[in-house]
């Protein structure tokens, strides 16, 4: 048994209430969207609207990530990964991929290339100084995508 809801950087709210009950009922989350979209493996950074990419065909259909702050608080995860000589999208799988109450995260793949990096996210360590710089942004930042 498991539940399906979005869990990524930009939304997590699961943990808010969810994340306790799944632990207690041995009932984990099958995150989906860990890469909120495409936006947490950078592809719409500084506005970019890759051709033929979801916000460029469909963009006021998925609103969800096109939120006051959500600008500010990638580039933030970005410098994350940055600073820390990681790709920002192993990075943000791998923290949806080491949560308690998790039991697996759905990723999704246009391109090989992007399904390949995405898989490389297994060999990726978040050190606590990694994860304690991502749980500062969530404090400032809590949930700019719900």
């Amino acid at each position: 048994m498991s539940i399906q809801n979005p869990y990524n950087l930009l939304c997590r709210i699961y943990e808010i209430g969810l994340a306790e009950i799944s632990i207690k009922e041995k009932s984990g989350l099958l995150a989906y969207s860990p890469l909120a979209g495409g936006f947490l493996a950078g592809k719409y950074r500084n506005n970019n609207l890759p051709e033929n990419s979801r916000q460029k065909l469909f963009g006021s259909y998925y609103t969800r990530y096109q939120k006051p702050n959500t600008s500010i608080v990638i580039d933030k995860y970005f410098n994350i990964a940055k600073n820390f000589s990681l790709n920002f999208a192993q990075m943000s799988i791998k923290f949806c991929e080491i949560q308690k109450f998790l039991t697996s995260v759905v990723i999704g793949a246009t391109l090989m290339e992007q399904l390949k990096i995405d898989i490389e996210s297994v060999n990726v360590n978040l050190t606590e100084e990694i994860v304690k710089k991502i749980n500062e942004v969530q404090l400032i930042y809590p949930n700019p995508c719900p």
